[in-house]
């Protein structure tokens, strides 16, 4: 047995006092006199050993009463799992799951109604005087301080629903960083949540000096449909065009979700419709056609029907169909002719021939396509910005000149992952072969004849054996690659072996010249991403932009505005919108009245999945300082008061001195042993 104020022990010494007064409090017969025994009727007699037996347990009665209070005041307990701290302060985090699966509905109402009474009930389990951190998935400042237990409650009232998801691991960290600047404290850290498998998937590290509690609220087993993800089949959109989306339908239930409502709006206005069946557990994608837009930024959004959750129903997406694209063609200060030919031939293609010592550097991001033409050397400033212009997603085309740099192209296209020309062939060869599985030719020929007529090349240059994946488009008799593209960054590099040059292949003439070069362009689109997803993607890159010192860059979504932090770097502009964001949406990135874009932002689809950590996964990855209780109908008061403070006696203590004070009380009125009536004849 432990106390936890064992000063209050100096005041058994009190104990002395009922003694003192037993053994100095002797009592003194009273001498009568009277005249005439005749007098006196009756004459009470009592044996001194009796008399002594009822005055010694009246003073038992009184030590042990005495006895007893004092050591409710030095507060007994039998030490519990966590009460090695005990008597110091204590300062407590306790995690209120918010996320959107704390929705789901139990007996007590919501998961999130019943973590909110789990967290007051911990709190009325601690002294008045102790601290206490709220955090929940939002990670707000207003969270890195400590609260009084009225402050507490308070805040645990204003806690709602958050489309943040963070893991178990990244929760533990947020608490240590709290807990562990508050030294002399007994610490302790609560984590109430449904626990889903997504928030944990390897062991927990926790500091061995904080005792871990986690708190598992149980929810019935929902099926549950949702749209984990879309993307369109082509980079480039063109008005009036027909558009394919993809749409990725994930089946979290155990059993098969039958003929599930899916519709597709773009700017409001429906689209697309269709009914699928989804196997148990399995994901499945389908394709939904659609045509008719207009140029501009389109704001889309996915809905499906599937109760009891809804939360996840819909999904958003942006995507801007260009009136035009704009293609660079950088050239040695002549103009290549079967280049302009090609792009002149479709309306859509708008071109601009620059010189290579003319580019403009800060305008490269705003072409999806450019093409280097008849350079004998690239320059050292050009180079390092196209390699920027790759990484960051856009593509590259280029036709060496005929009397080519090799040492200068082997030091550009290494370092981009590509194939570079080695030496020049003069031996005639043919292309004797496609690469129909190339995205560049798939689904382009209806039917391929058996002897097809390829380009006759009269000379080349040799490519070199590149580091990443190839994309052979042609190849040579004999292997060698005649035509390839290469992923480099985010973007891609295509290399030719051959100038556009009629003395070196008849390719500039070839009927597979232009759809070829119109493939690469329509599918070299490094337009932003579809959507963005909330809690995760803070950081957004855009296309450079300009912006002057008072200028403001805004995001708006109804009456919903926020101003992201902006700061411009090579080649592009970055928004940091940390947790501004809550609500999933469209929302339209201004710049004062001119709208610079649309941006979709959804839920994290990991609160799809209703599947929840057992308690055999849970011993795996729980700290060694950590207890597991499942919440139930039980108060938590109880559980945590006996886990931090062991059994608690004082109020046995106080029981017991009460019921020998009222003992004391029986023997003095009632208790009167040993009398004798004696009665003398008058």
């Amino acid at each position: 047995m432990h106390f936890i104020y064992p000063a209050f022990l100096f005041a058994l010494l009190t104990l002395a006092i009922p003694v003192i007064i037993h053994l100095f409090n002797f009592r003194k017969f009273q001498k009568v006199n009277f005249s005439n025994v005749q007098f006196l009727k009756e004459i009470q007699e009592q044996q001194s050993s009796r008399r002594n037996l009822k005055e010694r347990l009246i003073l038992a009665s009184r030590l042990l009463a005495l006895f007893f209070l004092v050591l409710a005041f030095a507060r007994p307990f039998i030490p519990g799992q966590n009460s090695a701290g005990a008597g110091r302060q204590n300062v407590v985090s306790v995690f209120v799951d918010n996320s959107y699966s704390m929705q789901t509905l139990n007996r007590e109402g919501s998961l999130l109604d019943d973590a909110r009474q789990k967290a007051k009930e911990i709190a009325s389990a601690y002294n008045i005087n102790d601290r206490f951190q709220l955090l929940t998935q939002d990670f707000e400042g207003k969270h890195q301080r400590l609260l009084s237990r009225d402050e507490f409650n308070d805040a645990v009232d204003q806690v709602k629903i958050s489309p943040q998801s963070r893991k178990l691991q990244e929760i533990i960290g947020r608490q240590q960083s709290l807990l562990l600047a508050r030294p002399g404290t007994t610490k302790a850290a609560y984590i109430i949540s449904d626990l889903q498998k997504n928030m944990a998937d390897k062991p927990l590290k926790a500091d061995s000096s904080i005792a871990y509690s986690l708190i598992q609220l149980k929810a019935g087993n929902l099926s549950n449909v949702t749209v984990d993800s879309v993307w369109l089949l082509s980079a480039i959109h063109r008005p009036g065009e027909s558009e394919k989306l993809v749409v990725r339908l994930h089946n979290y239930a155990g059993e098969k979700a039958e003929k599930i409502p899916l519709k597709v709006l773009i700017n409001g206005e429906q689209k697309a419709l269709g009914s699928y069946t989804v196997a148990a557990r399995a994901v499945q994608n389908d394709t939904l056609s659609f045509m008719g837009l207009q140029a501009g930024w389109q704001q889309g959004e996915v809905q499906l029907q599937d109760n009891p959750i809804t939360f996840d129903n819909k999904f958003y997406f942006s995507f801007n169909v260009a009136q035009q694209m704009p293609v660079l063609l950088i050239d040695a200060g002549i103009a290549n002719p079967y280049l302009k030919a090609v792009f002149a031939a479709d309306v859509f293609f708008k071109t601009r021939n620059v010189p290579e010592g003319n580019v403009d550097y800060g305008a490269l991001s705003t072409y999806p396509l450019i093409v280097l033409s008849d350079i004998k050397a690239i320059s050292t400033g050009l180079a390092q910005q196209l390699k920027t212009y790759v990484s960051k997603g856009g593509t590259l085309a280029i036709f060496p000149s005929a009397n080519a740099d090799l040492a200068n192209y082997r030091l550009f296209l290494q370092g981009m992952n590509a194939a570079y020309p080695e030496k020049l062939i003069t031996e005639a060869n043919k292309v004797s072969g496609l690469n129909r599985q190339s995205p560049v030719f798939k689904n382009v020929f209806e039917s391929f004849p058996q002897n097809p007529d390829l380009p006759v090349v009269k000379k080349y240059y040799q490519l070199s054996a590149a580091h990443g994946v190839a994309d052979n488009l042609m190849t040579l008799t004999g292997g060698q690659t005649f035509w390839a593209g290469y992923n480099s960054g985010k973007g891609k590099v295509y290399i030719a072996a051959v100038p556009l040059d009629e003395e070196f292949s008849n390719l500039p003439r070839h009927a597979l010249f232009v759809p070829v070069l119109f493939r690469i362009a329509l599918l070299s689109g490094h337009d932003l991403p579809l959507f963005y997803t909330l809690g995760q993607d803070e950081a957004l890159e855009i296309p450079p932009v300009q912006i002057a010192e008072k200028q403001l860059l805004k995001l708006s979504k109804g009456e919903q505005s926020i101003i992201p932090d902006v700061r411009q770097q090579e080649g592009s502009t970055l928004l940091y919108v940390s947790d501004q964001l809550h609500e999933p949406g469209i929302y339209t990135l201004k710049k004062q009245d001119s709208t610079l874009a649309a941006l979709a932002f959804n839920d994290n689809r990991s609160e799809s999945d209703m599947s929840y950590l057992d308690a055999a996964a849970l011993k795996e990855i729980m700290p060694k300082s950590s207890a597991l209780i499942t919440g139930g109908n039980a108060s938590l008061k109880g559980i945590v008061a006996e886990t931090n403070l062991g059994t608690q006696l004082w109020k046995l203590c106080i029981i017991l001195a009460l019921i020998f004070l009222a003992a004391e009380i029986v023997l003095i009125r009632y208790f009167k042993p040993g009398v004798a009536v004696v009665k003398h004849p008058v």
